[in-house]
């Protein structure tokens, strides 16, 4: 895209803060750029999926992934500049938020390097998101009045985390995964099963026909501090099934889900009443699966806590939640992140217990 220099305002390091953000995400296999303002309301959101082309293999093949995001990046970037009623010189954009990591490090270099030249081009500041980041900031979009403190339990084919949010930027890692993710661990037994990929959705419809009850799946540290397992419930599917061959996929099904969000809940549950949350809300891919979302909105009823649960669309990978941790961040340092920011496949959330916290800076909707 070419467009006007620096000179449409002071440049990269003006001190101005930054209102309408262009965010941009490609840290795995979707996508996606969206137009947001003041960090609460979302203009467009273009969200492009590569499902269909990683569906034979199972699973996400980095190299695929990389080479589809420099192919889609400029049409989905137009086509949410265009809803915006933008156009490729960036008009009214004030900055650029782009995912710089976690992820797979060959599709976020393809975010990064676009967002940079967009940000030279239009002489608007960029700024690095933190993935995980962006998801905590997913409820914020549709819920910008949330009580604080929340705990907040992300959940995705990556990470699976149990995080306490004092204020936005200002976070606490209490527990964390050991071994695989959920998301994966759906992804592999889905696999398993013949259900095919992405697993969550597909073991998510099988579970709905199924008896929960059929079979009783080990539960690894249900009663035990905040860390997950579930590296051994994935392995006892495996053995079970193959023990069990008359047994159905979706009374296996059913009684994976169960056992899965039992966890979940538990410790969430648990930490909300430790930490002495007002809220606890969900983020993340596998917030889209319909048990948890059932058992979590009656946990937080049975223990008088607020739920919040992002739409669907908000739980996967999306744009519209980098450009609204990025203008958090902007608020701090509207200069934006400098011209070498790259790509770290391995960042780990920011967290306020060591140092890593930021000033909370308030929430407020666009007029």
């Amino acid at each position: 895209m070419n467009g006007p220099t620096a000179s449409r305002r002071d440049g990269p390091t003006s001190a101005i803060r930054p209102r309408r953000v262009l965010g941009i995400e490609t840290s795995c296999d979707e996508t996606a750029a969206a137009v947001v303002d003041a960090g609460a309301t979302i203009v467009s959101s273009v969200v492009s999926s590569q499902v269909d082309v990683h569906a034979r293999y199972g699973g996400v093949v980095p190299e695929l992934a990389g080479r589809a995001h420099v192919e889609l990046l400029t049409p989905v970037v137009a086509d949410a500049l265009a809803r915006a009623g933008s156009d490729e010189s960036g008009r009214g954009i004030d900055a650029i938020a782009v995912t710089h990591g976690p992820g797979l490090v060959g599709s976020l270099l393809v975010g990064v390097a676009g967002a940079k030249a967009l940000g030279l081009a239009w002489g608007v500041p960029v700024v690095g998101v933190n993935h995980l980041e962006g998801h905590l900031f997913a409820s914020l979009l549709e819920q910008p009045d949330l009580g604080w403190p929340l705990v907040v339990l992300l959940v995705s084919g990556g990470h699976t985390l149990l995080v306490a949010v004092t204020a936005p930027g200002t976070y606490r890692l209490l527990g964390q995964t050991i071994d695989d993710a959920a998301g994966e661990a759906f992804d592999k037994v889905a696999r398993f099963l013949g259900l095919g990929y992405p697993g969550g959705p597909a073991i998510d419809a099988a579970a709905e026909s199924g008896d929960p009850r059929a079979f009783d799946f080990p539960r690894a540290f249900l009663a035990e501090g905040y860390d997950f397992s579930f590296s051994g419930l994935k392995t006892s599917v495996v053995n079970t099934v193959r023990k069990h061959p008359e047994a159905t996929v979706e009374d296996v099904a059913a009684s994976f889900r169960q056992a899965v969000v039992d966890v979940l809940v538990a410790k969430a549950r648990r930490a909300a009443a430790d930490v002495g949350a007002t809220a606890l809300c969900l983020a993340g891919g596998v917030a889209a699966n319909s048990l948890l979302r059932r058992r979590v909105e009656e946990a937080c009823a049975e223990d008088g806590l607020g739920a919040f649960l992002p739409s669907r669309s908000l739980c996967t990978d999306n744009a519209a939640m980098i450009a609204a941790a990025g203008w958090f961040q902007l608020q701090r340092h509207p200069e934006g992140s400098p011209l070498d920011l790259g790509a770290d496949p391995n960042l780990r959330l920011p967290d306020s217990s060591r140092g890593g916290a930021a000033p909370a800076v308030p929430i407020v909707a666009a007029d």
